[in-house]
């Protein structure tokens, strides 16, 4: 992979390059909200003939003298992904050029990628944000023992995390963390589940995270929701809203697990929008 794969887009003052991390297996069944055979033929419609397959990405920001890295990918945890760092090389970054890693939430394949196979940070010289909802869910006891056993396994790795960058974990509040770059609470897929704004005069950028797994059908029908979701209902109502604020604003959108180019637009299309990659 080379460096000129990776897209790249500049807001203002921030160059903001999408980083491939691979892709993970995630089947249609996970999806409520819609009936499987109805969403595999949206998939197909657009051009997407392994429908159960979806992209991770990272996002690398550079500006205003920090390297900031959003999100981690999984490490190649469970098979999928670890291509991430692979991605940072490719544009000539070493894990110790990162001073500043975002976290949209604690999934395992946004934060697998903070650790290394001996369980030491892979960042060394960052200090890592999150939101403090995002830390108390994963440190509920009671929460971690009425879950599944994969679930389970989720909490052990955060806690970990947690433990390995002791020292340098940091709470997202109302303040930038990083001039220019403004945290967004987008609460439901978990509690504090964030994306990251970039404004500039002449466009502005939203990570937006996890709002979509499966951009395509979830931007068709913004009702559909996914297990992985730990509050559906409240999921859903975010989803809504901000899909039709970034097609108010016409705002860029970056996600974690929007299709290859990385950045897009949303068009409203019937009852719900269209996603629009920046490559058509």
């Amino acid at each position: 992979m080379s460096g000129s794969e990776l897209a790249s887009r500049h807001i203002g003052d921030f160059q903001v390059t999408a980083l491939s991390d691979g892709n993970m297996a995630a089947s249609l069944e996970l999806l409520s909200g819609i009936d499987s055979a109805i969403a595999g033929d949206i998939q197909r419609e657009a051009g997407i003939t392994d429908a159960g397959n979806i992209h991770i990405h990272g996002y690398l920001i550079r500006g205003h003298g920090h390297t900031v890295l959003v999100d981690s990918g999984t490490g190649g945890l469970n098979n999928s992904g670890g291509m991430l760092q692979n991605s940072l090389a490719a544009v000539g970054v070493s894990p110790e050029d990162i001073d500043t890693v975002l976290l949209t939430h604690g999934h395992p394949d946004h934060i697998g990628g903070l650790l290394d196979a001996q369980g030491l940070p892979v960042f060394t010289q960052a200090e890592v944000y999150l939101h403090p909802l995002e830390i108390e869910h994963w440190l509920d006891d009671n929460k971690y023992q009425q879950a599944s056993e994969r679930a389970q396994r989720n909490f052990a790795l955060f806690r970990r995390t947690l433990d390995a960058y002791a020292q340098r974990i940091n709470v997202l509040g109302d303040d930038t963390v990083v001039r220019g770059i403004t945290p967004i609470w987008l609460p439901g897929h978990t509690p504090g589940h964030t994306g990251f704004r970039i404004d500039s005069r002449e466009k502005s950028l939203l990570i937006w995270g996890d709002i979509v797994h499966f951009p395509h059908i979830q931007t068709a029908i913004p009702a559909v929701s996914i297990a992985f979701d730990t509050d559906p209902v409240q999921a859903e109502a975010t989803r809504k809203k901000l899909f039709e604020q970034v097609a108010k604003e016409n705002l860029l959108i970056a996600g974690m697990h929007l299709g290859k180019p990385g950045f897009a637009h949303l068009v409203e299309a019937k009852d719900g929008y269209r996603i629009v990659y920046l490559e058509e």
